[in-house]
């Protein structure tokens, strides 16, 4: 707690000299500018999506409401190379091209700017994060590690969410949906001004619904939870001076859901509470900025008897963004982030680090065809352990997790524009994943496995940070006669010291006269990836629209000795499916809106949840789609659909994903 207060009257001593400044971002006037959606994310600068340095789709508020989703994994899972888990109707597990499993701790989610994937396994509890759809205004979907450009843990990809800023974009809205498996939701957005400097934002949220069939035999259904979620928010902007700008955003959510934890499920219960709060200066030295945010978790499950997880991370950041010139655009910044969390369900200890990140970032116009960027990170990790041990667990000694770990981050990118209509990208990246804390020791307990022999749950205080590094070329191109555009990807990357699960079938701490025999998480493999992915989208002036993809992903795992990844959760060698891709089309007038979207993965293989090992799952296509109607008064009845073609279809090993439709009235003013 000293080290964070010190950090946050760091960062404030560090601006209290400077003159007043800075103005958030009007995103509505830079899509007027540019007829489109643009990004600011990566440099600072507004771009499209093909000229920003790192490989990006954004899906727009338009896209989300046409999609007819009421989730976000279903809205994502139609961009190229996503891979999507649906193991449950409240638990699906999101990664870009390949390397997903249950708990999936490889993708960075943040919602303006503040991290909302959870610490203490580095999942994401979708459900959990407490913005409504009709309050976003576009989703940034970034593949492959970002982590200079983006911050800590943006390994695999980066899901940057970008609600409606209150001081610019006067939201309401409401929505209410019923539909199958006796799915029930309601949302609520509004904005007001609060005087002439004040701007705020509030939402609100709530659905349930109905778990899918038990399809697996599993004997023991207390382990499941029909998914229920409610969720508040509140953001306010304060313009404290021409230059001065405050933002202070707030929110709560509280799910039930069944979960997949490791190989089996688990009802699982997630409090999240969040504050934040980010002062931004225009000032003689540039746009200056400070934030500070505190995320509150606590989440209960069912893992060798109930398990209660309290984790609390808090992160203060400080950055100046400047140009030195009209060509160069620098960006440097420094972050503290302190995160614990208690063990259990054998309570008595608790894992916690320190993280100090200095970075930077050079972006260089070189002309008006070619610019550069180059960002680095680098993080210095503090871990500890304090507290007690159960009796018999090995590596009893709070000592052996005095350690550190230091990494550097890295993206750079060449952006070259030879024509107005072409862009070309290629582009390098080293994202650094960091061990997470149930895996340090977040999961302490005692599995029986016979008469008389137990094995102990313990942390692996040398887990080694998994590091991977990826290049790419890409080249887009836009088709103005047919008002379309159209897109290719050629990447290649590796993964070291890939991460995995315990294992029950042997020990990885052998026992001693006074200890037992323990199982850890392990570092289990080195990994391969190669692949490419085509795009093309269009218009037409009748108001038909269309879009599709396609990507291919061969994945070559090599297991360190004497490790076997099935059992593991790391065999993603067979684990990610080769082929996926996508189709839509759709047509809209004042009136009307009809969208069509068909989603296919080849065969893969996946964890068994009722008995052990790896089972195939055949390649599965699904159908989702939307038609609207909008009256004159503003009100909007719908008709949405998703999993169409089958009342059940396998997709994981699972319950098998069960066809859902809804009927909403909604209303945007």
């Amino acid at each position: 707690m000293k080290k964070f207060l010190f950090a946050a009257g760091f960062a404030g001593l560090a601006l209290a000299g400077l003159p007043a400044a800075a103005q958030s971002i009007d995103y509505g006037s830079l899509e007027q500018l540019f007829n489109e959606p643009v990004t600011t994310s990566a440099t600072g600068s507004p771009q499209r999506a093909p000229e920003a340095p790192a490989d990006m789709q954004i899906i727009s508020q338009e896209d989300i409401r046409r999609s007819g989703a009421t989730d976000l994994p279903t809205i994502i899972s139609r961009v190229a190379g996503v891979d999507v888990l649906n193991f449950s109707a409240g638990h699906t597990d999101v990664n870009v091209r390949g390397y997903n499993q249950s708990s999936s701790p490889r993708l960075l989610v943040l919602v303006n700017g503040r991290q909302v994937y959870m610490d203490h396994y580095g999942l994401t509890f979708w459900r959990n994060i407490p913005v409504q759809l009709q309050e976003i205004r576009q989703i940034e979907v970034v593949k492959g590690p970002n982590t200079a450009l983006f911050g800590f843990n943006a390994v695999s990809g980066v899901v940057n969410i970008i609600t409606f800023n209150p001081k610019f974009d006067d939201v309401d809205a409401f929505s209410v949906r019923v539909g199958t498996n006796d799915y029930k939701g309601a949302s609520l957005v509004a904005t007001g001004k609060l005087g002439e400097r004040l701007s705020a934002r509030i939402s609100l949220g709530a659905e349930k619904q109905d778990e899918w069939k038990n399809t697996i035999g599993l004997t023991d259904m207390t382990r499941t939870h029909a998914p229920e979620n409610v969720s508040a928010a509140i953001d306010t902007v304060a313009q404290l001076s021409d230059k001065t700008e405050l933002r202070v955003e707030g929110s709560y959510s509280n799910v039930q859901q069944s979960t997949i934890a490791g190989a089996a499920y688990s009802p699982t219960k997630s409090f999240v509470s969040s504050v934040k709060a980010t002062l931004a200066s225009e000032t003689k030295l540039g746009l200056v900025q400070v934030s500070a945010y505190q995320n509150d978790l606590t989440a209960k499950y069912i893992i060798l008897g109930r398990t209660e997880w309290e984790n609390r991370i808090r992160v203060v950041s400080a950055q100046d963004l400047f140009k030195i010139g009209a060509a160069h655009t620098f960006r440097v910044g420094a972050e503290y982030r302190n995160n614990t969390l208690n063990t259990a369900p054998l309570k008595g200890g608790e894992i916690g680090y320190d993280v100090f990140a200095l970075s930077g970032m050079w972006n260089w116009q070189v002309s008006d065809k070619l610019a550069t960027t180059v960002a680095l990170r680098h993080d210095t990790m503090e871990i500890e352990r304090t507290g007690t041990f159960p009796p018999g667990a090995p590596l009893a000694n709070n000592a052996l997790w005095d350690r550190k770990v230091k990494e550097l981050s890295v993206n750079a990118a060449v952006v070259f524009r030879p024509t107005a209509d072409d862009t070309i990208r290629l582009s390098y990246g080293r994202g650094v994943q960091a061990p997470t804390l149930v895996e340090l020791g977040g999961l302490s307990g005692i599995i029986p496995v016979g008469p008389g022999v137990n094995l102990a749950f313990v942390g692996n205080p040398t887990l080694r940070p998994s590091i991977v590094e990826n290049y790419q070329v890409s080249y887009d191109r836009n088709l103005p006669v047919l008002n379309a555009k159209a897109g290719v990807r050629v990447f290649w990357q590796q993964w070291e010291d890939i991460k995995g699960l315990p294992g029950t079938g042997s020990f990885d701490v052998a026992p001693t006269r006074t200890t037992l025999p323990g199982v850890q998480f392990i570092n289990t493999s080195d990994s391969e990836m190669q692949g490419f992915e085509l795009s093309a989208s269009g218009r037409a002036k009748t108001g038909f629209r269309w879009s599709a993809d396609y990507t291919y992903t061969d994945v070559k795992d090599e297991a360190f000795r004497g490790v076997n990844p099935a059992t593991r959760g790391t065999a993603f060698e067979r684990m990610s499916p080769k082929h996926r891709g996508n189709v839509a089309a759709g047509w809209s007038n004042k009136a009307w809106e009809a969208d069509a979207f068909l989603h296919y993965v080849g065969k893969f293989d996946s964890p068994r949840v009722v008995g052990t090992g790896l089972a195939e799952v055949d390649a599965f296509t699904t159908l989702g789609g939307r038609v609207a109607h909008k009256l004159d008064n503003g009100l909007t009845f719908a008709v949405a659909g998703q999993n169409l073609l089958h009342e059940r279809q396998k997709q994981t090993n699972g319950f098998e994903a069960e066809r859902r439709v809804f009927v909403s009235v909604s209303k945007a003013w």
